[in-house]
């Protein structure tokens, strides 16, 4: 009989995007069961990766008496199926997982760190969640932040001490399928298409941006430097790849109101496949404030495309300074703005050296790699 794992994830997109493909991996050698709220969407999760998924409601925002609640029943849940790992990725997941399994005493508890959204807080608002990473921390029995740097975090922080950390691989918390994120498998009709449906011209030189359209992606400062060079340029685009968190991040009106003006950009929206856009893109502009190990830079390289992140944690890993990408300070949008310049002014030097790009997110993060070493991680448990 299969040892037991329950792994919780707040909604299921991380459960099923972000982790893509490793429960059904660990499924081959333990019995994998998923833990996230929203019923529906974790049904189909659970069918992607042929587990077995328990609903409760957990929230991404501080509302005591429903994460009272979601305690209560995790710690229900966890007392009846008795797994040896309860492995937590997320927050909020996180802090009721660990609590949760501690007090229903499961041996081994397990918290990955994929970035700290208490990094760009201040005030009473710092100090409680600074407090919630202790406990969650004191709870678990191994802590896996996701990055080098994250964990310089955690320590300098002392929410936890050295022994309890480890870093899977070379980071990231599930690795890219190089297999899927190849260019070769793109149609070069469809991206002609998905050209003309945007009103691209192949003139054009195509910024990109993947992810949540929020202020704490830097896409503020992407909007102020990109003005900028629209005022230099002729063909130069902006895509737009995510969707917008108006209650949870807003961006500045006068932001928002140049992406829905300008018809230098182009906002699509979420996609459940960002090959395309990467395909009729050259450069990604990634300029967040906070990361644990983003899959983006990550999907971007593997796609060949040169990418300018923000020197934080995770982008600083994957970017080689002017060998794969650029680095630049957060919040600085002039230091964006000479970065997206130079990459304009040396676009064929950048596009002759794709296979490089993609060469090194190959050979430092592919998926199957991550997932082995996890899986030793919890065969040294049993």
């Amino acid at each position: 009989m299969k040892k037991k794992i329950i792994r919780v994830t707040t909604i299921p997109i991380s459960l099923g995007g972000l982790l893509q493909g490793q429960s059904k991996f660990m499924n081959q050698y333990y019995e994998v069961i998923g833990v996230s709220a929203d019923p529906e969407k974790l049904r189909l999760v659970g069918e992607q990766e042929g587990i077995r998924v328990v609903p409760i409601e957990l929230t991404r925002k501080i509302t005591p008496i429903k994460d009272l609640v979601a305690l209560i029943k995790l710690w229900r849940v966890l007392k009846e199926e008795k797994p040896f790992i309860v492995h937590t990725h997320t927050p909020k997941a996180g802090t009721i997982g660990m609590m949760a399994a501690r007090l229903a005493r499961v041996p081994h508890r397990l918290h990955t760190i994929a970035g700290l959204p208490l990094v760009e807080s201040t005030g009473l608002k710092r100090l409680l969640l600074n407090t919630v990473e202790k406990i969650t921390y004191a709870c678990a029995t191994r802590v896996y932040p996701n990055s080098m740097g994250l964990k310089k975090i955690v320590l300098d922080h002392k929410f936890t001490k050295l022994s309890k950390l480890r870093v899977i691989g070379h980071g990231s918390s599930n690795g890219i399928d190089t297999s899927y994120f190849d260019p070769q498998l793109n149609d070069v009709s469809e991206l002609a298409q998905l050209r003309n449906r945007l009103i691209i011209s192949d003139d054009d030189f195509v910024f990109v941006f993947v992810g949540r359209i929020v202020g704490d992606k830097g896409i503020n400062e992407l909007i102020v430097a990109f003005r900028k060079i629209v005022e230099e340029y002729q063909n130069v685009q902006l895509l737009l790849v995510g969707n917008f968190e108006r209650e949870l991040d807003p961006l500045l009106p006068e932001t928002e109101e140049f992406i829905r003006k300008s018809d230098k950009i182009k906002w699509v929206g979420w996609v459940d496949d960002v090959r395309p856009y990467f395909g009729i893109s050259d450069c990604l502009t990634f300029p967040s404030y906070r990361e644990g190990f983003p899959n983006v830079v990550m999907q971007a390289g593997a796609m060949g495309l040169y990418s300018i992140v923000s020197d934080i944690n995770g982008c600083n890993e994957i970017i080689q300074e002017r060998v794969n990408g650029m680095i630049v300070p957060p919040k600085d949008a002039n230091a964006l703005y000479v970065a997206m310049k130079y990459a304009l002014e040396h676009k064929d030097e950048l596009a002759k050296a794709k296979s490089t790009y993609r060469q090194l997110v190959q050979d430092r993060f592919q998926r199957a790699f991550i997932w082995e070493e996890l899986l030793k991680e919890y065969r040294s448990l049993e």
